[in-house]
C-alpha cells in the first residue's frame, strides 16, 4: 500500500552475490561491516513523456536495474560516500553543512539531494554521519532514471538511519522536490515509480495528489529497452529546463486568452482543469490561440501585458534568461496529445481487445513522432534505433526518458523476441561506423519490477 513505508527484508547476504560483493568491498574500504542495505530501482516510461511536470499522468514501470547502497551509521558527523565504480570519486562532507553545487552534476550531489530532502522535511539541524558504498547497474545518462534512483535510495538510507517512518508517497514527494536542488525542474514520475512500483504491473502515476494505479500489460508482448549509447545528462544541459519553461509560458498565454487569472497558472493541466474541458478540446483551443511560429520574449511580454524585466525576474528561471525563442504551440500540442495517449493506453490495457499489442504499439509510435517533431527531444541516433526496432518486429517503439539521447522502449510480440534481439543487435550495435562498445546493458527485455526496499542481514 502507498500509505505504508517501503518494506524491510531480512536476507542471507552470502546467498546474494551482489550484496556479498558489496559487503566485502565495504569492509575493505571502511574496515567495518554495513548495518543495512537499501535498493531503489530505475524505471522505463512506457508512455507519457515530458508531461509529469505539466501536471499529467504517466505510465512507467520499474526495471530490475537499481541503485544499491551499503550503509553504516557512525558516531562522527561526517558523511563518507564511495562508489564501486572507480570513475566516480570518493566524497566526504560534514553531515550538518550540505552544499549542493548546481553547476556540476557530480554523482555525489544526487546522494546529497536525498539526504538533504529528508533532513529538511524533519527540520533537523544536526544529523548523524554515515559511511556509504554505492553500487549502481542502471546505465548512466540513458533515460532510465539512474540519478533519481540515487536520490530515492539516499532518501531511504537517511530515513532508515534516523529510525523515522514515512509512507512511500511522502518519500516520493520529498525526493521529487529535493532533486530540484541539483537544478532540474522535473515532475515526480521517476521518484514515484521508484517507491510505488510493484512486481508484475506497470503503474498509472497521477499527481496532485500523488497516487498510483496498477496497469496490467499484455501477456503476449515483451517490452525491450535499447540504449542509443548517446549520453544526455538532464542537469548538465539547459534543453530540459527550457522545455519546462516553454510549457509554463504556453499555460500562461492560454490562460490569459481564455480570461483566467494567468499569473497564478504554472502548468498546462491547470488550464484544462480551470476551463473544465477535455484534452481534445484543449488541443483545439491551442490550435485557435497559439501560433506555430516561435515567440520572442518581447512577444510573450506583449501577450501577457508585462515588461521584459517582469518576465525575467518573475517567470523565467535563472538558467534560461538568454533564450531568444519559445515554441509554445508545439510544446502545448505535444503535452495535450501525449496526456490523451496515456489515458488511451491504460484503457486498451483494461479492455484487452484481440489487437491490443498493435493498438498499444500505434500509440507508442505516435508518442515518438510527437516527441521528435513537436517537443524536439529526440536525436538522429534515437530516431534511427526506433526505425530499426520497428523494422525487425516491434509493434511500437519510442524514445523513453527525457530524450536527446538515451534509450528507446519497444513493444515486441513474445514469439518474435529472439529474432528481434539478434537483428537489432546486428543492425545498430555492430555497425562499422559505431564509436561505442556494446554492453549487455544496451539491449534487454524487461518486465515490471518491485520498488525501493531496505535489506537487513539475517
Amino acid at each position: 500500500m502507498a500509505t505504508e513505508g517501503p518494506a524491510t527484508r531480512r536476507v542471507q547476504v552470502a546467498e546474494h552475490p551482489r550484496l556479498l560483493k558489496l559487503k566485502e568491498m565495504f569492509n575493505s574500504k571502511f574496515g567495518s561491516i554495513p548495518k543495512f542495505y537499501v535498493r531503489a530501482p530505475g524505471r522505463v516510461n512506457i508512455i507519457g513523456e515530458h508531461i509529469d511536470y505539466c501536471g499529467y499522468s504517466v505510465l512507467p514501470m520499474a526495471i530490475e536495474q537499481d541503485m544499491l547502497i551499503a550503509v553504516e551509521p557512525v558516531k562522527t558527523q561526517t558523511l563518507q560516500l564511495a562508489n564501486t565504480n572507480p570513475l566516480y570519486l570518493d566524497f566526504s562532507t560534514s553531515a550538518n553543512n550540505i552544499q549542493i553545487d548546481k553547476t556540476k552534476p557530480l554523482w555525489h550531489n544526487y546522494f546529497l539531494c536525498g539526504f538533504k530532502g529528508i533532513q529538511e522535511h524533519f527540520g533537523l539541524s544536526s544529523l548523524t554521519g554515515m559511511n556509504c558504498l554505492v553500487d549502481g547497474n542502471i546505465p548512466p545518462s540513458s533515460g532510465l532514471s539512474s540519478s533519481s534512483a540515487l536520490v530515492c535510495c539516499a532518501g531511504l538510507v537517511t530515513l532508515t538511519v534516523l529510525g523515522m517512518n514515512l509512507s512511500k508517497v511522502e518519500l516520493a514527494e520529498i525526493c521529487a522536490k529535493s532533486e530540484r536542488y541539483i537544478g532540474t525542474e522535473g515532475g515526480g514520475m521517476d521518484q514515484s515509480i521508484s517507491f510505488l512500483a510493484e512486481e508484475g504491473t506497470a503503474k498509472l502515476i497521477e499527481f496532485s495528489p500523488l497516487r498510483a494505479t496498477d496497469v496490467k500489460l499484455p501477456s503476449g508482448a515483451i517490452f525491450v529497452i535499447a540504449n542509443s549509447c548517446v549520453e544526455m545528462n538532464k542537469a548538465a544541459t539547459s534543453h530540459f529546463n527550457i522545455r519546462v519553461m516553454e510549457c509554463r509560458l504556453a499555460a500562461k498565454l492560454l490562460a490569459k486568452y481564455r480570461g483566467l487569472q494567468w499569473d497564478k497558472v504554472l502548468r498546462l493541466e491547470e488550464v484544462q482543469a480551470k476551463l473544465g474541458v477535455s484534452l481534445e478540446e484543449m488541443l483545439q483551443i491551442t490550435e485557435d490561440t497559439l501560433h506555430p511560429e516561435p515567440y520572442s520574449p518581447e512577444e510573450v511580454c506583449r501577450c501577457l501585458g508585462i515588461s521584459l524585466q517582469e518576465l525575467r525576474t518573475q517567470i523565467l528561471s535563472p538558467n534560461i534568461q538568454d533564450v531568444l525563442t519559445f515554441k509554445l504551440y508545439q510544446r502545448a500540442k505535444h503535452v495535450y496529445s501525449e496526456a490523451a495517449r496515456v489515458l488511451q493506453f491504460k484503457k486498451i490495457c483494461e479492455e484487452a481487445p484481440d489487437n491490443m499489442v498493435q493498438l498499444l504499439g500505434e500509440l507508442m509510435n505516435q508518442s515518438h513522432a510527437s516527441c521528435r517533431d513537436m517537443y524536439e527531444c529526440s536525436c538522429p541516433e534515437v530516431d534511427q534505433l526506433v526505425d530499426i526496432c520497428r523494422k525487425f518486429g516491434a509493434q511500437g517503439s519510442r524514445l523513453t526518458g527525457a530524450g536527446w539521447g538515451g534509450c528507446t522502449v519497444s513493444i515486441v510480440p513474445a514469439d518474435k523476441l529472439p529474432s528481434f534481439l539478434a537483428n537489432v543487435h546486428e543492425a545498430y550495435y555492430q555497425r562499422s561506423d559505431q564509436d561505442f562498445t556494446f554492453e549487455k546493458q544496451s539491449l534487454f527485455a524487461t518486465k515490471p519490477g518491485g520498488g525501493a526496499l531496505v535489506f537487513l542481514e539475517a
